[in-house]
């Protein structure tokens, strides 16, 4: 194991907290994934693309539905488009090679340098997703059956993997990870986050957009708290419509950039301040 590594220090476009920068490190140094936990909006997925651009490596990504099966990341024997060739005479039938699709997972394997793969919303997949595919996060090798080929990894990707604790996670894939929680961020914090997206913002403007947001958040009744990707999106609403910074509380003007249940809307509208 190599323990002279890169370092992430965060990117242009991203602000990572110490303990995250930390996180990333350990799980590069130790040669393990990193489980990135949050609330929605916190930048989970923004992180490997963050650490993709830092440190110059390629991102393959690898977007996890409710119906996606492990075996899907590793290759993909299509044995329809065969069974097509084969009816029409076309060259080449009888070499099974041509028919095997890598996934995602084999994509980053077949990588000739070090890769970033982002595995994103594990959570979304069945229980088993997980448990299938600790052979091939452990050893960085799959067997394709088909063609007797052993696709070993030619140099380890950097794996991330996020979930948004839709489901609980196996307890054997959990011991092979490594573990982050992004907390929401504070004021403080989030004012850099911002920043970030904006080349000028009026500190009025921000100010009593951060007043707001973060006290519609504080409201106990609501039930799906905005988040940061909303808070850039009202914010950016609020100058093009050109608002009076005072006014934002009281007002609440495109309220809908920021709640998106209609229970929320009139939790908040309920609790505001004339």
């Amino acid at each position: 194991m190599n323990l002279t590594i890169d370092k992430f220090t965060g990117s242009n476009t991203y602000v990572a907290s110490e303990e995250l920068m930390k996180a990333v490190d350990v799980a590069m140094a130790l040669e393990k994934p990193l489980l990135i936990k949050g609330e929605p909006g916190t930048g989970k997925t923004m992180l490997a693309q963050a650490i993709s651009d830092a440190l110059g490596k390629k991102l393959i990504i690898w977007n996890i539905k409710s119906t996606t099966k492990a075996q899907e990341g590793l290759y993909v024997y299509d044995t329809i488009q065969r069974l097509y060739d084969s009816q029409f005479g076309a060259e080449g039938v009888d070499n099974i090679a041509q028919y095997i699709k890598l996934g995602k997972l084999g994509e980053a394997f077949r990588e000739e340098e070090q890769c970033i793969l982002l595995i994103d919303e594990i959570d979304k997949a069945d229980l088993e997703f997980p448990n299938d595919l600790l052979w091939e996060l452990d050893k960085m090798e799959f067997y394709i059956n088909e063609t007797k080929e052993t696709v070993k990894a030619k140099t380890r990707p950097i794996v991330i993997i996020t979930s948004n604790a839709e489901k609980e996670l196996p307890d054997a894939f959990l011991r092979r990870c490594i573990f982050h929680y992004i907390a929401f961020p504070e004021k403080e914090e989030m004012e850099e986050i911002v920043k970030v997206h904006f080349d000028e913002l009026d500190d009025n403007l921000l100010k009593y957009a951060m007043d707001t947001f973060y006290w519609i958040r504080s409201i106990k009744e609501v039930r799906k708290k905005p988040s940061t990707s909303e808070l850039i999106d009202w914010l950016q609403a609020l100058m093009i419509g050109g608002i009076e910074p005072e006014t934002i509380r009281q007002k609440l003007p495109y309220l809908g950039v920021l709640i998106k249940k209609d229970e929320d809307v009139n939790v908040v509208n309920k609790n505001k301040i004339m």
